[in-house]
């Protein structure tokens, strides 16, 4: 007992020293350097299911979805096979459309550590081509080409403590220019409570190298100094930052009926609070909550609301969404009776927006 209760104690302390560090490394961030990073798209969360809540449930995100909010939540994965697919209609009315997908995997001799595979594209639709002498257009059209994919692996390092890392890979093409990088997430998620109803979640996103743009678009026909010739000559370009972003989230289910099973703690209904503190090094800080409603674990509710400053303010606002969402997903099961039976999944999420009609997430998803 001694002995257990010391490893709680180091495991505690583990868990403390992180967020120190991650704190850390927040700190460089503030709102006057808006605009100075790129890859901005990183920020998007495209899943449906955790978009109900904005993406503010990094303390309770659990399968394939956690890989866009807090790593560590991968770990939970319900059965040994978990594959998403998700549609955005980004800012109803922009025609952007964001399309995701993914597959995990359990794996271990007591399923302990989990895999995943991601990708996420952006699709802008035909833009008109112009220059400075046809600013009309006329000269055809170019489609810009947003992607990035992920691998990402977490492991249960005991009933309470979760973590987890992912490696991402981003590409960004804009007609005859491109830029490539790559960034890592990390995460840790803490339970704790009589009936691990407390949750904790800290992640750190989008850490990796700057990026800059290179190709044939940056090149031109020019005077030759000192020549009465021209000749190709091609212009520099800047390095600019990804935007990293430190979340911290805490969670508490809230159980309105009896246990059902003692043993295995099975409720048919569950409330949880949720609560989150976003950290962007590259713009406003944000800090939300949401409440979501479970029956079964089968037919889910959820809603939130997400604060930065300004946010009411049309001149000062600086996000096209207004920071409601809400959302809801139902999960059946194939077989009746049967724990951790297979089951199939569809997700909803809208988030409100001014201008423009809100953005509407269509998921589905299947569990083995």
């Amino acid at each position: 007992m001694i002995t257990e209760n010391l490893k709680g104690v180091k495991r505690t302390i583990l868990l403390f020293a992180l967020v120190t560090v991650v704190l850390k490394c927040a700190q460089a961030g503030n709102p006057d350097r808006a605009g100075e990073a790129g890859a901005s798209e990183l920020l998007i969360n495209p899943w449906a299911r955790s978009g109900g809540l904005f993406g503010m449930n990094s303390s309770r995100v659990m399968g394939l979805e956690a890989e866009r909010v807090n790593i560590a939540g991968l770990a939970f994965m319900h059965n040994k096979t978990e594959a998403v697919f998700t549609r955005s209609h980004w800012l109803q009315g922009t025609d952007i459309f964001i399309n995701a997908a993914g597959v995990g995997q359990k794996f271990g001799k007591d399923k302990e550590n989990a895999m995943s595979f991601t990708f996420m594209s952006m699709n802008f639709g035909e833009i008109e081509r112009t220059t400075t002498t046809n600013p009309e257009g006329g000269l055809g059209t170019f489609e810009p080409q947003f992607f990035n994919m992920g691998l990402g692996f977490a492991r249960t390092f005991s009933k309470r403590i979760y973590a987890g890392m992912a490696v991402r890979i981003i590409s960004e093409r804009i007609d005859d220019l491109k830029a490539f990088g790559f960034c890592i997430d990390l995460g840790i998620q803490y339970v704790t409570g009589k009936l691990d109803n407390a949750r904790f979640g800290v992640s750190l996103r989008n850490i990796g190298t700057p990026m800059k743009f290179s190709g044939d678009g940056l090149v031109f026909r020019g005077a030759a100094p000192g020549g009465d010739y021209q000749q190709s000559q091609s212009q520099r370009t800047e390095k600019f930052e990804l935007p990293s972003q430190l979340n911290i989230g805490a969670s508490y289910d809230i159980y309105v009926d009896n246990l059902k099973n003692d043993k295995e703690k099975k409720h048919d209904h569950r409330l949880s609070v949720i609560f989150n503190y976003a950290s962007n090094s590259f713009g406003k800080d944000n800090v939300g909550g949401g409440l979501e409603y479970s029956w079964k674990e089968i037919f889910m509710l959820r809603g939130g609301y997400r604060w930065e400053k300004g946010i009411n303010d049309d001149v000062e606002r600086t996000s096209a969404h207004r920071g409601i969402s809400a959302g809801f997903s139902a999960q059946v099961p194939l077989k009746k009776d049967k724990e951790n039976s297979p089951s199939i999944g569809i997700d909803y999420a809208y988030l409100v927006s001014s201008p423009f009609r809100g953005t509407h997430q269509y998921g589905v998803r299947f569990i083995l």
